[in-house]
């Protein structure tokens, strides 16, 4: 056992008792070392959990029979207190043997998809690509939080911390992220979270892009598209709003999008449409530039609405909330130590909206990392290429470590 030394406390993460070990320390373990040369070998079986998972539909709001299944097998690979919650978030722990004292560690990957009950879920695979939907987002990421669990078992491992593994819902669309906001309300400020995507190998975000989605409804009188031509349609009024959206000015730096998502409404080709909505969601790195975009929206919505024989509304549907840690913060520095130490050429710090949003927000101590590379996420055409997954497992396995202590 290595016990945490002087380097430790040059790498207290700033605000909280939270200690790491560094990279080069953690693997000097034997242990660590056999585990880390394992990976290799067990790349199929991590590919065949990612399907088995894969396979059950887990549409947002209804992740309850892939949740059954995720809680067999974090039974099975040896975590105690397993339990689902209200949400049908699964959690597990790997027991530290000094946990007294020190933060706990929670290894968080979402099981939800954005994809309906009734998509065709087969897979096809073509040498290292496995396509599938949602294959990639989430379902490697949760089936490397399997194969974790079970690799510091079968090496006889043993952290200091607790370690956490949570396969948590509510990820995806308008989910806003209600399963990482029980799961940080459960363990608060003294967790480091570490946040695994099936994607997204060599980045490391450790910047929470504020999201602001809103319902918007619009209705008229409508009638007949011969004998009431003239009248306000709220098909069109929608278009003339959409156009409005676009029109607007946001800058590059920092970061800021907007998006109408969804668009529904009318009653048949020869109606005046009554009602039309749209789903529109706004995004910015920064959150006064965010407060800015959706001030921007309201005043488009409050002149439309001055008009006659037309009414509007917006209703928030969505908040992810921004935050970050510092790119030179001891959890990113040593994310970035782990990729390197396992030969990762192209690293990155990035922005992004995931579940790392909610510890982000309230100054947590957090990042998401990702296991390997996959495409189209979000697409039936979506594909995961396990070629960086044992380089990718050993990332996540090293920094776990070095949270947790050896």
């Amino acid at each position: 056992m290595i016990e945490a030394n002087n380097n430790e406390t040059n790498l207290r993460d700033w605000g909280q008792n939270i200690l790491m070990i560094p990279i080069e320390t953690v693997v000097q373990n034997g242990r660590i070392q056999a585990a880390l040369a394992h990976f290799p070998d067990i790349v199929p079986e991590i590919v065949e959990q990612a399907i088995a998972i894969q396979q059950i539909p887990a549409p947002t709001f209804a992740e309850a029979e892939r949740a059954a299944y995720i809680e067999s097998r974090f039974v099975e690979v040896g975590l105690v207190d397993v339990v689902q919650d209200e949400l049908h978030t699964v959690y597990g722990r790997f027991p530290g043997h000094q946990p007294n004292g020190r933060s706990p560690v929670i290894i968080s990957a979402h099981s939800d998809t954005v994809f309906p009950a009734d998509t065709d879920l087969t897979v096809r695979r073509e040498g290292h690509l496995t396509h599938g939907p949602g294959i990639g987002d989430n379902s490697t990421g949760v089936a490397g939080l399997i194969a974790l669990a079970e690799s510091l078992r079968l090496h006889e491992i043993r952290p200091l911390s607790d370690i956490w593994f949570v396969s948590n819902v509510r990820e995806e669309g308008l989910g806003d992220l209600l399963g990482m906001r029980a799961v940080v309300e459960r363990f608060g400020a003294e967790a480091t979270y570490l946040v695994v995507e099936g994607g997204l190998y060599g980045q490391i975000s450790h910047q929470a892009i504020g999201v602001e989605r809103y319902e918007i409804v619009i209705r008229t009188a409508g009638g007949h598209s011969w004998g009431n031509f003239g009248r306000r349609s709220a098909i069109h009024e929608l278009g003339r709003l959409i156009t409005a959206v676009d029109s607007l000015k946001v800058p590059t730096h920092p970061k800021t999008t907007y998006n109408v998502g969804v668009i529904e409404g009318g009653t048949s080709i020869n109606t005046v449409a009554q009602s039309a909505k749209m789903l529109l969601d706004l995004r910015s790195e920064e959150p006064r530039q965010l407060a800015i975009l959706v001030a921007e929206v309201e005043k488009l919505i409050a002149k439309m609405a001055r008009q006659s024989d037309i009414s509007v509304e917006m209703s928030q549907i969505g908040s992810r909330p921004a935050g970050h840690i510092q790119r030179d913060a001891p959890l990113v520095q040593q994310a970035m130590l782990a990729l390197r130490h396992v030969g990762c050429q192209q690293i990155s710090t990035i922005a992004s909206s995931t579940d790392a949003n909610v510890p982000l927000s309230r100054g947590f101590t957090a990042v998401c990392i990702g296991l390997t590379e996959s495409g189209n996420v979000h697409r039936l055409d979506e594909y995961m290429d396990s070629t960086y997954l044992p380089a990718g497992m050993s990332q996540l396995l090293l920094l776990t470590l070095a949270v947790a202590g050896i």
